[in-house]
């Protein structure tokens, strides 16, 4: 029989393009979700269960016999619908399961630069879970991506969307901190090329291009066709600017700790590139629909039953 992969999340983002090459593999792939009526993309190929959380017993069931977890469970933000303090709680508790199933591996989406003693919420709590994965003693590897992109990314769809949209670009500061995407199926790839590993590591998930935030927005506008002024702003102002837009949108744009993270340098590292993918070259490829619909975090949360739509 087939072994038994379980991927967190197979109807959303990253781990849709993990079940898939786990597919491709000929691999038996079950989902842990909160989206059991989201549209399937995979029909009957990807067993869904819910996550269970509150549920013990019943999580641990669902992860026996699994040769490896793939988690990307995670929120961008707080919201009053959902915090980064329960998705901590929740993560652990995942663990704590995987480690009572007997997981052969976990493979583990966490975030560059990760520290406890970040002025950051999102980076310090990136940092607990990738501890308490450590002291589980479970074989792991743990990806730090920067930036993902890719047909159903928000953040790089959004900056072109903005592009499109208005006659003047707000850049945080001068724009000079810098950041470096990683295409989706890279690291899908990263996830699925380890799953038979038994050793233990940390890959700094970045891609082979980096970029000042002035000149990404730059690139882009060229690329879509919509180069645009650059203006410089004050953090607080830039902030209150994407808080009014996300307003109107009935979403959130950016969030404090994206933008105090990007203009901390802390999605940017000195490793060497993991994956192949070039960010203007895809760019190139999408030009005519990068940025053309909004894509709203908060719409893809709340209506869990549509398959994220390809931007």
């Amino acid at each position: 029989m087939a072994e038994l992969h379980v991927v967190t999340g197979a109807f959303g983002y990253s781990g849709k393009y993990i079940a898939a090459k786990l597919l491709a593999k000929g691999h038996r792939v079950r989902t842990l979700t909160n989206s059991g009526g989201r549209a399937n993309p995979f029909g009957g190929q990807v067993e869904a269960r819910p996550f269970n959380f509150d549920d013990r017993p019943r999580l641990v069931e669902s992860l026996r016999g699994a040769a490896a977890l793939y988690n990307t469970y995670w929120v961008r933000f707080n919201h009053r619908e959902f915090r980064f303090s329960l998705a901590v709680e929740n993560t652990l508790a995942l663990f704590e399961a995987a480690h009572r199933a007997g997981v052969g591996r976990v493979v583990h989406v966490s975030i560059t630069n990760p520290s406890e003693d970040s002025p950051f919420e999102y980076f310090r709590a990136k940092a607990r879970l990738e501890r308490a994965l450590q002291e589980t003693g479970i074989p792991h590897l743990i990806l730090r991506p920067a930036v993902l992109f890719g047909h159903e990314d928000i953040l790089i769809n959004n900056l072109a969307w903005a592009l499109r949209r208005f006659p003047v670009f707000a850049v945080f500061g001068d724009g000079h901190y810098r950041l470096q995407p990683l295409h989706v199926e890279d690291l899908a790839a990263l996830a699925v090329e380890s799953g038979a590993d038994r050793t233990s590591r940390t890959i700094d998930a970045v891609g082979p291009e980096t970029f000042t935030f002035r000149d990404l927005a730059r690139r882009i506008g060229a690329i879509i066709g919509r180069p645009r002024p650059l203006v410089s702003v004050p953090p607080l102002i830039g902030y209150a600017l994407g808080r009014f837009i996300g307003a109107g949108m009935g979403d959130v744009l950016l969030t404090r700790d994206e933008i105090g993270g990007l203009m901390a340098g802390l999605l940017c590292t000195d490793s060497p590139p993991a994956g192949g993918t070039r960010l203007t070259e895809w760019a190139r490829e999408h030009a005519r629909t990068l940025g053309r619909r909004y894509a709203s975090e908060l719409a893809r949360r709340r209506n869990r039953r549509v398959e994220y739509e390809r931007l």
